[in-house]
């Protein structure tokens, strides 16, 4: 499987892993699995973190690189292609960083690890975290 882990999962897996469901950490953690970080997560992270809204360890130019190479998961960032197909998207989500993450998931054909119900309308294949 090529997975892409929506922001929430990608922080639950590093700091509460028992916050996902047993077929999502099974996933994560199956070493045949590609498993993805987007640049939006980093992305929204590192805002979040910026108006102190998101309490991590370190900040986010030195936490996401340690969890990627901690993890083994690997980066994504963001093609043209998927910044472009973000206008094609029925407004089922206002979000800037979900709606990026569906483009994505759909132009790369990747299963989208989530726990957020308002991304089922789309069309992408969904793990449900």
């Amino acid at each position: 499987m090529r997975i892409l882990l929506d922001t929430h999962v990608l922080i639950w897996a590093v700091t509460e892993p028992e916050q996902l469901s047993l077929d999502c950490r099974e996933a994560l953690e199956d070493g045949a699995n590609e498993v993805y970080v987007s640049a939006v997560s980093a992305w929204e992270i590192a805002i979040k973190q910026s108006f102190g809204k998101l309490d991590l360890p370190e900040p986010a130019e030195r936490w996401i690189p340690e969890v990627l190479r901690a993890s083994g998961f690997d980066s994504l960032g963001v093609n043209l292609e998927s910044a472009l197909r973000v206008r094609a998207l029925p407004w089922l989500h206002r979000d800037p960083f979900d709606r990026l993450l569906i483009a994505q998931a759909i132009q790369q054909e990747l299963l989208l690890a989530t726990r957020d119900a308002k991304l089922e309308g789309y069309g992408v294949p969904l793990l449900p975290a």
